[in-house]
């Protein structure tokens, strides 16, 4: 199934603002670094333009954020705003969680979009909307030099990426118009992302089905490690 799509210059330099203003208000929060304006707008642009980069690597053509002279500027600006703004926003409770799942949906419907355009199957299209989405949060931990966050227990960035990036190929399968589509992966991909924050829900912790299993062959509660240490 291929779709024929465009994302609208205008709606890219808004999901690459948006992108750029969560990146830096998040690297702001970090009292015990010192970051100058150079450093938080460095961090802004990576969150920015890395979803959309890693989009168009995958999909083997120049990446949007060259071929016109208002992502960076568009980008610097949103991020340095960001890092001014950082108390103001903070006030306002959940704003930051709410920023960064709609960053993950915006880049996750433009990624799965341009994919289906490309001609690529649904499958390799959820996959490349899902690295598109996530791929700005990894560079900025990266760069942070913190834990990333898409492995977190809890975090379900991934899950609602890939929520999102199914549902949008779903409805493209049925014949729902490619923008309709990409809103309803956008909303879905919100709302699990903020839903996973509010109701704390987490897919299975690795450490919990390693005990599970031990204790299902017959083993006692303590772990194969905590009893050689014993």
């Amino acid at each position: 199934m291929s779709a024929t799509f465009t994302i609208p210059l205008w709606v890219d330099l808004a999901s690459v603002g948006v992108g750029s203003l969560q990146g830096a208000l998040y690297a702001a929060g970090f009292r015990d670094r010192r970051l100058d304006l150079l450093g938080v707008a460095i961090i802004g642009i990576a969150t920015g333009f890395g979803g959309g980069i890693l989009r168009d690597v995958l999909l083997a053509r120049i990446p949007l954020a060259l071929e016109s002279d208002f992502y960076l500027p568009v980008a610097t600006v949103a991020a340095l705003l960001g890092m001014l703004l950082e108390r103001l926003f903070r006030r306002l409770g959940g704003f930051l969680t709410a920023l960064d799942a709609l960053t993950i949906g915006l880049f996750g419907a433009f990624g799965t979009t341009a994919a289906l355009a490309t001609g690529l199957p649904e499958v390799p299209a959820v996959f490349v909307g899902a690295l598109a989405a996530v791929g700005g949060s990894i560079l900025r931990d990266l760069l942070l030099n913190v834990p990333i966050a898409l492995m977190h227990v809890g975090s379900l960035y991934a899950v609602a990426a890939i929520a999102g990036a199914v549902t949008l190929v779903v409805l493209r399968a049925v014949g729902v118009p490619v923008l309709v589509a990409a809103l309803v992966c956008v909303v879905v991909t919100f709302a699990v992302r903020v839903l996973a924050v509010l109701l704390h829900w987490s897919l299975p912790e690795q450490q919990a089905l390693r005990r599970v299993r031990w204790i299902r062959r017959g083993g006692d509660q303590q772990e194969p490690d905590e009893r050689r240490s014993v």
